[in-house]
């Protein structure tokens, strides 16, 4: 099958149905459920996309094993063209949902396009782990599937005394068994983003959590399985789709990505969907040492720079509105997303231009500009928000709705609300896109997700600090001390 239709996907979710609960109930079909399905249709869009003439060639790519078109983020780059036409598809995808899905199928695209780049390190633990990961790579490029993952376990005990954290073997997930046929795993995990809308979900460690010596074997393992597996539920939180219209909700009834618990009841893996097991050290280090981390940061830095360009274009389209570009202190505040933006854009094109073949052949972007743009946009998005508020003010605070502007009162909105560059439908229409970027609860869980999703900042600052290479710079320093 070569890259899909969004009319593909939607079949796909509806007929392999996970197992999917929300609101005390389990749904029985994602794909017309309200808290769902506008969110499968902005990525059924993304599928579309892939079928557009005019985005044909910049979306696909042609198939190494069938020589049909598929999606270009399956991509391994072995040249800076590659990387650059990698980008291009990435923030075609973005700028379709304006940087507010934070996981859509690229980011799980790439990831496992660089496991089976550097599929050897697999093959360290055990030697047929290289053929797994290797054929499931090829299995979700040639049917171009949709896939979530999980990293952490759940916590019962957060306290600064546990450092590193760590995990509870009672709410861990963790192997029970293995059997001719797989291993069996049971437990919780957190939290896979996009989990109900995807078709398959990936399970791998993060490093940032530890647990017992003498348990870690257990707990140490990474696979792919299909969203309906028997045994793996899905718990979402309550939507942040609230079934109102584009006009009053433009983002929330759009790009609602869900994020959810899951659960694995005695799930059965298959051999043949084990990539890593039971070596807590090659667990550990997977990431890292095949810069699996880099690539997945080049998605997340080009998501960013699309986000970054939104906030500006709404922010000096509100200004613009309500006649305030000129002043002084307005101007600081749309300059101080201009920095943000060009700053995450020269991260991004540092990575690039700078990048360098791997021990795997693989051309890889290098690492810390893109540790430097995720870092800085940790602070600099909730930053960017609050400039939203202000410059929005009042404006933000007393919107009427797309009833109202048909309603009973309809005669004074359009005789009052008005501005001099903007009819009283405009001006609404536009605050209404910035109450649900900056106020909303979907505009909430977006500077959530920005401040998290790759870690929180204090660790990030702790790893910067111990593998960046300082001493070329204390060298010289020293030297010029040493000068009569």
């Amino acid at each position: 099958m070569p890259a899909r239709t969004g009319e593909q996907y939607i079949t796909g979710l509806r007929e392999q149905a996970a197992e999917v609960y929300i609101d005390g109930e389990r749904v029985k079909d994602v794909t017309t459920h309200p808290a769902f399905r506008n969110g499968v249709r902005s990525i059924a869009h993304l599928y579309d996309m892939q079928h557009d003439p005019a985005l044909q060639d910049a979306m696909t790519y042609m198939s190494p094993t069938t020589g049909e078109r598929v999606g270009l983020s399956f991509i391994t780059p072995r040249t800076v063209q590659d990387l650059e036409r990698r980008h291009t598809m990435m923030a075609h995808w973005a700028r379709a949902t304006c940087g507010m899905t934070g996981r859509s199928p690229d980011f799980m695209n790439v990831n496992v396009a660089c496991m089976a780049a550097t599929s050897d390190y697999c093959a360290q633990n055990r030697p047929e782990f290289k053929q797994h990961v290797e054929q499931y790579y090829e299995y979700i490029r040639e049917h171009d599937l949709v896939l979530t993952h999980t990293l952490v376990n759940m916590q019962r005990n957060r306290s600064p005394l546990a450092t590193p954290l760590q995990d509870r073997t009672d709410v861990a997930l963790g192997v029970v068994r293995e059997t001719s046929a797989g291993i069996i795993v049971r437990g919780p995990r957190v939290l896979a983003t996009l989990g109900p809308l995807a078709d398959e979900i990936a399970v791998y460690p993060a490093r940032n959590h530890q647990l017992p010596k003498d348990a870690q074997g257990r707990y140490s393992f990474a696979f792919a399985i299909p969203c309906n597996t028997p045994g793996l539920k899905f718990l979402c939180r309550e939507s942040l789709d609230l079934g109102r219209s584009h006009f009053d909700h433009p983002l929330g009834s759009r790009f609602e990505e869900m994020d959810a618990i899951v659960f694995f009841n005695d799930v059965l893996v298959p051999w043949e969907r084990v990539f890593l097991l039971g070596d807590v050290e090659l667990c550990n280090n997977w990431g890292i040492a095949t810069n699996r981390n880099v690539h997945t940061g080049q998605q997340v830095v080009t998501k960013q720079v699309v986000k970054a360009e939104f906030m500006l274009g709404l922010a000096n389209l509100m200004v613009q509105t309500l006649g305030s570009d000129q002043v002084p202190h307005v101007q600081q505040m749309i300059a101080e997303i201009i920095e943000n933006l060009e700053v995450t854009k020269a991260c991004l094109r540092a990575a690039e231009a700078d990048a360098r073949l791997d021990e795997w052949g693989v051309m890889c972007p290098a690492q810390f500009p893109l540790m430097i743009a995720r870092a800085q946009f940790i602070r600099s998005y909730p930053r960017m928000a609050e400039i939203l508020h202000m410059l929005g003010s009042s404006s933000l605070m007393a919107l009427p709705t797309e009833a109202d502007l048909n309603g009973p009162l309809a005669d004074e909105i359009h005789r009052y609300m008005g501005t001099d560059t903007a009819s009283a439908e405009e001006r609404v229409r536009l605050f209404r896109l910035a109450w649900d970027t900056c106020c909303s609860a979907f505009a909430t869980r977006q500077v959530l997700y920005e401040r998290w999703f790759g870690g929180d900042s204090f660790r990030n600052a702790l790893i910067l600090a111990n593998v960046y290479d300082r001493e070329p710079t204390t060298h010289w320093v020293r030297e010029f001390l040493e000068q009569e």
